[in-house]
C-alpha cells in the first residue's frame, strides 16, 4: 500500500521543516510538497494531488481559514488544522478541516518529536480515511414529543473525528425541555471550553464545560474537559458529574466508554446513549454496557459519517439500537424519551 500523500502548509520555515522531518519518518506518510501561504499551497495541490493537507490556522495574504472556505468546494481535501489555542480552530472546522492538533510551544526535542512522530501522525492518517466534501448541510424539525421520567432521564453523546460538527448538528436542535446531556468529544485542554462557550452562543440550551460537583440538569449541556474523564454520578438522589483522572482509555482522556459506563451504571434505563463520528472503537463498549442496562442507544450512520468508526464498532458489536442520519438524531432522541 501507498503511503498518504501530505502537503505542510506553514509560514515558518523552521516549524514548517520540523513537520516535514517528523511525518516522513513515518513509513506510511510522505510529505509530496510543502508551501508557506495558500497561494503556494493551491499550486501544489494542483501539481501534486495529496492525500492530506496540514494546515496552519494563521498565514499570511489569505488565512488558513479563508483558504479553506475556497478551497473545498473546488479541491475536495482532507485538511489538519495545526492551531495554537485559539476559537478560530472551530471556524476551519465548520469550514470543512477534518481535525486539528494543539501547535506545540516551549518544547523539549523529545515532547517535539512525539508530537510529530505520534499525534499529528496519526492524526493525518485518521484524516486519510475521511469523507469531504460530500455531505450537506439539511435541516430537519424536531419530533417534540412529551418527555417522560423527568429528572430521571438523562442523554449522553460520544464523538470524535468530525464530532465538533455532528455535536453542533444535534445540540442546536435540543430544546430546554431536552433532559440533562452530558457530552465527550475527544479534544485537547483548552479548546474544550471554547468548544462550549462557542455552543453556548449558538444553541437554545445552556452548554458548558464540566467540573466536578456540577448538576446534569434539563436544558443544559456538560462537556468534558480536554484533560479528565467525566463520570456520571448520584448525589441526594441528583445526577452530577465527577471529573478526575488523567489516564488514557482507548488512548483517550476524556475517554467516551468511561463516561458510557458511569451513565449504564448509574442511570441504567433512563439514559439514552448516542454516539457519533470517529475513529477507532471508544465508546462502543460502554454503549453496549448502557443498552445491556435498559438504556435507548442510537448510532449515527455511515453516509453521514465523517468517519464511520466508532459508530460501526458499536454497531458491530451490537450496541446500536437504532442507526440515524445526523440531521435526524435529535428528533429520535426526543422520540425515544417520549416512550
Amino acid at each position: 500500500m501507498r503511503p498518504i500523500r501530505v502537503l505542510v502548509v506553514d509560514d515558518s520555515l523552521v516549524f514548517r521543516n520540523m513537520l516535514v522531518k517528523g511525518l516522513d519518518a513515518d513509513p506510511n506518510i510522505e510529505v509530496v510538497a510543502q508551501a508557506a501561504d495558500a497561494y503556494e499551497a493551491r499550486d501544489m495541490i494542483i501539481k501534486h494531488r495529496p492525500d492530506v493537507m496540514t494546515l496552519d490556522v494563521e498565514l499570511p495574504r489569505m488565512s488558513g481559514i479563508e483558504f479553506l472556505k475556497k478551497l473545498m468546494p473546488q479541491y475536495p481535501l482532507p485538511v489538519v488544522m495545526i492551531s495554537s489555542l485559539n476559537d478560530k480552530v472551530f471556524d476551519a472546522l465548520d469550514a470543512g478541516a477534518v481535525d486539528f492538533v494543539n501547535k506545540p510551544s516551549n518544547l523539549n526535542r523529545t515532547q517535539l518529536n512525539d508530537f510529530l512522530s505520534q499525534e499529528l501522525a496519526a492524526k493525518v492518517k485518521i484524516a486519510s480515511t475521511a469523507k469531504v466534501g460530500k455531505l450537506k448541510r439539511v435541516e430537519s424539525s424536531v419530533v417534540a414529543g412529551h418527555i417522560k421520567g423527568g429528572q430521571n432521564r438523562i442523554v449522553a453523546i460520544g464523538a470524535s473525528t468530525g464530532g465538533t460538527e455532528a455535536i453542533f448538528q444535534v445540540v442546536k436542535r435540543f430544546k430546554r425541555d431536552i433532559p440533562g446531556v452530558v457530552i465527550v468529544q475527544h479534544m485537547p485542554p483548552g479548546f474544550t471550553k471554547m468548544y462550549a462557550d462557542r455552543l453556548n452562543n449558538q444553541c437554545e440550551v445552556a452548554v458548558k464545560e464540566a467540573t466536578t460537583g456540577d448538576k446534569v440538569l434539563p436544558g443544559q449541556v456538560l462537556i468534558a474537559p480536554g484533560d479528565r474523564h467525566m463520570r456520571l454520578v448520584k448525589v441526594g438522589g441528583v445526577y452530577q458529574v465527577e471529573c478526575k483522572g488523567t489516564d488514557r482509555v482507548n488512548g483517550h482522556c476524556p475517554s467516551v466508554d468511561v463516561l458510557f459506563n458511569s451513565v449504564a451504571k448509574i442511570a441504567g434505563k433512563d439514559a439514552v446513549g448516542v454516539i457519533l463520528t470517529g475513529m477507532g472503537g471508544d465508546g462502543a463498549k460502554g454503549l453496549l454496557e448502557m443498552r445491556n442496562a435498559g438504556a435507548l442507544t442510537i448510532g449515527e450512520d455511515e453516509p453521514s459519517c465523517v468517519v464511520y468508526g466508532m459508530p460501526k464498532v458499536a454497531y458491530d458489536i451490537g450496541a446500536v439500537q437504532h442507526q440515524v442520519a445526523l440531521t435526524a438524531i435529535a428528533g429520535k432522541v426526543y422520540s425515544l424519551l417520549s416512550k
